[in-house]
């Protein structure tokens, strides 16, 4: 070897190949490993730039290479790549000390802008020590979509922090469950996890369910009780719909985020909590603020990091594999032979609108458990509010136009304001998925199509997944 800048390691010589011929072609040295033993032996004479492995290998997997090389060769960084893009997978990656994580399978062009970041990196960076974090199990996130590999990667980023996080998303997206991962993979794991959804509390007693009351506070105040907030001391407090939040409340929460403590209502004395907040909402913070129903230092309190969640219409390849875990779960929770989709069912529901999201597909599979006959479900099995509704491959040439107008109508006869700024993003967000499905993920040729510069579809990737 002779001090080549990236070593790349993986099993299948296809990989390996593009690779390097990509690196080549922007003027970067490499070397090929076709296991991690082999790495480790000539890690001993030489030592490159940057590590690119897969996770998945015979013998020796990525992540003990990883391990091994933190261990022995902390100033290189380690780029992991892997087809099983779960987010345990992209978790232990991060946790393990990994500078990136790689989805297969991948964009060239994305591959190689994290290749010269790493690159760059490593010439910035003398020391680079990684500390070994243990993994909690998994909170059963399920998703390959690009967009959900944007969430894992956030989680991942995320887990040695204790900073606030706001995630918005649509009702049934599975808000609850990102939160709980970003609890259990993060240095407050051992400590509790305390959720209260602003929505389902009554406003009158958010104060007292929040910072708890005093004995004697008001009527039917017949003894001490502790809020939310000294529940979750050491630990995350998960507020859902925070945008319900009354202002009132709003600022108390600001004064606690500020002050590190609080009074409980009808107390005297301030109670500190050393608490990590993380937030959730399927409405438009930015639009409540313009509005004046949301404190706008408080947003900016909360919306230090934002996850966005993606509707399950935005990511249909993950549906079949949803499908499969949600009638399994139900089969097991039934104590019944799990169920199968047939073929044309499955198409019927990757073309489905799904309002209700992943949780509206979690029902659907528990009611076809109990409900269809046979082991195998045909379309005649799914509910009438189901197959009434349109898909995407119902609609005609002018009857999007006429969804929208509707859409708009009823949004105008709920005083919505500013509807442009809830229209656009999806609208954008639509467009840029289908082109990069329909280009397999060419960024070049997916804004040629939509009519957009190569700089300007980069940008929106970033801002609307």
């Amino acid at each position: 070897m002779n001090n080549e800048q990236v070593w790349i390691v993986d099993d299948d010589s296809s990989i390996r190949w593009v690779l390097e011929k990509a690196l080549s072609s922007a003027n970067i040295t490499s070397a090929s490993f076709d296991s991690a033993d082999n790495v480790l032996t000539a890690l001993v004479h030489d030592q490159p730039d940057i590590i690119i492995s897969d996770i998945r290998m015979p013998n020796m997997d990525g992540m003990a290479l990883l391990n091994k090389v933190n261990q022995q060769y902390p100033d290189i960084p380690t780029i992991i790549m892997t087809a099983h893009s779960d987010l345990e997978s992209a978790v232990n990656a991060y946790q393990g000390g990994a500078f990136e994580y790689l989805p297969k399978p991948f964009d060239i062009d994305d591959a190689l802008a994290l290749i010269q970041r790493a690159l760059i990196h490593a010439s910035e960076t003398s020391t680079n020590n990684k500390q070994q974090i243990a993994t909690p199990s998994s909170v059963g996130i399920i998703g390959e979509a690009p967009s959900m590999q944007e969430v894992f990667r956030a989680i991942g980023r995320l887990s040695r922090s204790s900073i606030s996080v706001l995630i918005n998303g649509e009702s049934g997206t599975g808000k609850e469950l990102v939160a709980h991962a970003l609890h259990m993979h993060s240095p407050r794991s051992a400590s509790p996890f305390i959720q209260l959804n602003m929505a389902a509390i009554p406003k009158d007693l958010i104060e007292s369910e929040l910072f708890g009351h005093e004995k004697g506070a008001f009527t039917g105040a017949n003894s001490v009780r502790h809020g939310r907030f000294e529940q979750a001391h050491n630990g995350t407090l998960f507020l859902d719909e925070i945008g319900d939040m009354p202002l009132d409340i709003q600022t108390r929460l600001l004064r606690v985020l500020s002050d590190g403590q609080f009074y409980r209502v009808g107390g005297h004395s301030p109670i500190k909590v050393d608490v990590r907040i993380i937030a959730a909402t399927h409405q438009h913070l930015e639009v409540q603020v313009n509005n004046g129903d949301f404190r706008e230092d408080l947003f900016h309190r909360l919306n230090v990091i934002r996850i966005h969640l993606p509707s399950l219409r935005e990511r249909r390849e993950d549906i079949k594999q949803l499908a499969d875990h949600f009638l399994t779960l139900a089969s097991k929770e039934l104590s019944v032979e799990p169920k199968n989709l047939h073929p044309k069912t499955l198409a019927f529901l990757e073309q489905y609108h799904w309002p209700g999201n992943v949780r509206q597909l979690e029902n659907l599979c528990r009611f076809l458990t109990v409900m269809a006959s046979g082991k195998e479900i045909i379309l005649s099995d799914l509910p009438a509010e189901i197959t009434a509704l349109p898909t995407a491959s119902n609609l005609t040439e002018n009857s999007w136009q006429e969804f929208l107008r509707q859409w708009v109508n009823e949004q105008l006869k709920q005083d919505t304001d500013n509807i442009i700024e809830k229209v656009q993003p999806e609208f954008e967000r639509i467009l840029l998925q289908c082109a990069l499905a329909h280009t397999q993920g060419h960024k070049q040729d997916a804004a040629k199509i939509i009519g957009w510069g190569r700089n300007t579809l980069s940008r929106k990737l970033k801002e609307l997944t």
